[in-house]
């Protein structure tokens, strides 16, 4: 009798802003997330030019679609989405290191398309930054590919 851990099934749902576990997680899932852009190249830069939501999460649930992934109670993941005419533009997304590889990604960005389509967008865009492949690849599982590339030098 073999005894392997099954991995959970990738669970999606959108955020409970009335839920204050809710809340609570996306406040620590994004501090993950900005720390590990702090780490990666455009990172620092990406930081001063996006403040983190915080104590807004109430707020930002309210205004946009914030999606979380979930095992169980626990929040392992997150995307928000914001739609502008007919684009979905995913503003955020983070899977937890621990949780990556599980498919959790990939259900959250199709969701995210899935919620797009319902309300008429014909385009989806998201950011990744240059440093972070794990972002790149699940734009790119997903057929999302660049189209434009912005550099910069500090003077």
């Amino acid at each position: 009798m073999s005894s392997a851990i099954v991995p959970p099934e990738p669970a999606v749902r959108p955020a409970d802003a009335g839920l204050d576990s809710d809340v609570q997680q996306l406040r620590l899932l994004e501090r993950e997330a900005r720390a590990a852009a702090s780490e990666v190249r455009g990172g620092p830069r990406w930081i001063e030019e996006h403040p983190a939501v915080g104590e807004r999460w109430p707020d930002r649930c309210a205004r946009s679609t914030v999606l979380v992934a979930h095992i169980e109670a626990v929040l392992v993941g997150y995307l928000v989405l914001d739609i502008d005419g007919d684009v979905a533009r995913v503003d955020q997304v983070w899977v937890t290191p621990q949780a990556r590889e599980l498919g959790f990604g990939d259900e959250l960005l199709a969701e995210a398309m899935r919620r797009g389509r319902t309300v008429g967008a014909r385009l989806i865009e998201g950011e990744a930054l240059p440093g972070d492949r794990m972002t790149k690849n699940l734009y790119e599982r997903a057929g999302i590919v660049a189209r434009l590339i912005i550099t910069s030098k500090p003077l």
